[in-house]
């Protein structure tokens, strides 16, 4: 029954099957007996003038936290030692700490006796009663030289994003070693809902032989070895080129295979009666209850259907274009370049010099360009420029799993949960005025409409909407969410600012007189034409693939920050932040009951008169 339930975590973390029986009994009755076999020791800081031997001067340059602070190393105490062999030498560590990131502050304000403990386990002075600001921070950066994480595999959004977690005082103490002895991997106890960390040997232990693992485990590459043991072991990768060409076309090809599209057969566009009436078939709600343009009926049976309407991501085009090429759809093969971060990323360098074009965030995948990042972040560094970055999931939308942070430890180690991007966080952005609260960062959203990628065929649709912070901007607590961030439907008990774009123009001109709002929106829509380019620039599936049957709606997020222009003037610059799959849009219908009719008249019909859409390319 064990095995049934744990056996293919145990496989993946390649626990040996010899201890799986040991592991179970010591789960089910929670016995902790690593204290019969090991030792925790403190280990002194010699002074170099008294001690002669060099050996032991080099060895302690190598220890894994030089400085001040007390090195600790685990030991093993047992008279007899340990042997691998053995089916019970698998042991418990309980963990001290399982938090969300997001949460980490406010439970070391709240929670009683943590940041004592956590703050004794890293070895940061702390001696009061009360939480105070300064050991809180201390925390948050060191933290990371200890977390582990895992996340759930079931579940909804929320419930799957990291949760990070620190081994109690054991766990913690154990040294980093490229040969290490032991092994750790976290498993979640099904039966009691917790998570243990479990420990065991890689050879046969004698007595006083250390306990190290290896932080870097699996990892074969030496540079991203460096990469990845640096909040532990300090280097500088300056002399990595932080140039980041575009990937290889091999890498796109890898992209397709694994979101299993297949790519439509060249077919010739559709000609249809100039007054045919279109069968719809969709399961999105917001069209079913919006749609009352006169050239569209609904259908229930997907079959007879001359439009696919579908919320979910379609797959087979090659099977559509074979048996009904004339049947239009509300996607395009290999959007995905668009709407996931990475690849957004990754084709958007197809305008723009080494760092990428000026509407986008610099960005750098952290799979895939690690030690790119690091070298640039440590050049920043040097020439004492703004450090901030904004850590994103490739795929996640809401803002879920998504951290600001300066510390370079911290975004290493953000590698670890799940895919990443890291964009570099706009410093200086555009602020709006609001009365209640003072200076507030907002994004701006745009619907783009794409009827035709050869020739290509963009519109945007004539209103956007703004979503703003709740509080005053700067440049600190970065884990205020209502500081830094703009999604707030989703943050049960926050308050949600709506300012129509309508009524948003003229308060924006009159904070900015010298920035007319058609000059700032020409510039997007500029950038915009310059994305949807690139985006088309290659065959599929290095660019979104022509298929004549495809149409699609986009929701693109942007904000604008303070840049200077070629010629020495202060503009402002817009910054793409993300392209989105199928939007939301109660608000669209809400305000603009003609919104569908809009887009179905533009994308189906090619017929954008009396639409509220602007043709942009």
């Amino acid at each position: 029954a064990f095995v049934a339930l744990h056996g293919a975590a145990l496989r993946a973390s390649r626990v040996p099957a010899r201890y799986w029986e040991s592991l179970c009994r010591k789960l089910r009755g929670e016995v902790f007996d690593a204290g019969d076999y090991f030792g925790i020791m403190q280990v002194e800081e010699v002074d170099e003038e008294e001690e002669g031997d060099e050996e032991m001067e080099e060895e302690l340059k190598k220890k894994p936290n030089p400085g001040n602070e007390p090195c600790f190393k685990v030991i093993v105490t047992n008279e007899n030692g340990l042997q691998a062999s053995n089916p019970n030498s698998i042991f418990l560590i309980d963990h001290a700490w399982t938090y969300r990131v997001e949460h980490a502050r406010q439970q070391l304000l709240h929670v009683p006796g943590l940041l004592h403990r956590m703050t004794n386990l890293m070895g940061i002075d702390f001696h009061g009663e009360i939480p105070d600001e300064g050991s809180i921070e201390q925390v948050l950066q060191e933290m990371w030289k200890y977390n582990q994480t895992y996340q759930l595999s079931q579940g909804t959004a929320e419930e799957k994003v990291p949760v990070w977690y620190i081994m109690d005082e054991f766990g913690s103490r154990i040294q980093h070693s490229d040969q290490p002895s032991f092994a750790t991997a976290p498993l979640f106890y099904m039966p009691q809902q917790i998570a243990y960390t479990v420990l065991w040997p890689l050879r046969d232990l004698e007595t006083g032989d250390e306990v190290t693992r290896d932080y870097a485990y699996g990892e074969t590459d030496r540079l991203i070895r460096k990469c990845v043991l640096l909040p532990w072991v300090p280097n500088e990768m300056l002399n990595v080129n932080c140039f980041t060409p575009e990937p290889s076309d091999e890498h796109y090809q890898a992209i397709l295979a694994e979101n299993k599209e297949k790519l439509p057969m060249a077919i010739n566009p559709p000609v249809y009666d100039k007054d045919k009436i279109f069968k719809v078939f969709t399961d999105i709600q917001q069209v079913l209850n919006n749609l009352t343009h006169p050239r569209f009926v609904f259908t229930d049976n997907e079959g007879e259907a001359d439009i696919l309407y579908n919320f979910s991501h379609f797959k087979d085009y090659r099977k559509l274009s074979e048996e009904r090429p004339e049947v239009m759809l509300n996607q395009f093969p290999c959007e995905n370049l668009l709407t996931v971060k990475d690849c957004l990323a990754s084709i958007s360098r197809r305008a723009g010099g080494p760092d990428g074009p000026r509407w986008l965030p610099r960005t750098f995948n952290l799979q895939t360009e690690l030690p790119q990042f690091i070298s640039y972040f440590q050049q920043r560094d040097r020439r004492g420029e703004d450090n901030h970055w904004i850590c994103k999931p490739w795929n996640l939308a809401r803002s879920l799993d998504t951290h600001i942070t300066n510390s370079l430890n911290n975004i290493i180690r953000h590698r670890e949960s799940s895919p990443k991007v890291v964009c570099k966080y706009i410093e200086n952005p555009v602020l709006f005025h609001r009365e209640d609260v003072g200076m507030v960062k907002f994004d701006i959203r745009y619907v783009v409409l794409l009827r035709s990628i050869k020739p290509l065929e963009l519109y945007v649709y004539d209103v956007f909407w703004l979503r703003f912070s709740n509080r005053a901007f700067s440049l600190d607590d970065l884990d205020d969410y209502e500081k830094h961030f703009t999604v707030m439907n989703y943050a049960p008990g926050v308050t949600l600012k709506q300012v129509h774009c309508e009524e948003f123009i003229p308060l924006f001109e009159k904070q900015y007189p010298e920035y007319p709002w058609t000059m700032v929106q020409a510039n997007i829509f500029k950038a915009f034409a310059e994305l949807f380019q690139v985006a088309s620039a290659k065959p599929a599936p290095l660019g979104i693939c022509d298929y004549p049957s495809s149409r699609a709606i986009y929701a693109i997020d942007l904000m604008l920050k303070w840049d200077t222009s070629r010629d020495g003037k202060r503009i402002m610059q817009p910054q793409i932040l993300e392209v989105n799959f199928n939007p939301d849009c109660d608000r669209a219908c809400k305000y603009h009951p003609t919104f569908f009719n809009d887009v179905f008249s533009t994308l189906f019909l090619g017929e954008t008169d009396g639409c509220h859409v602007t043709c942009i390319v």
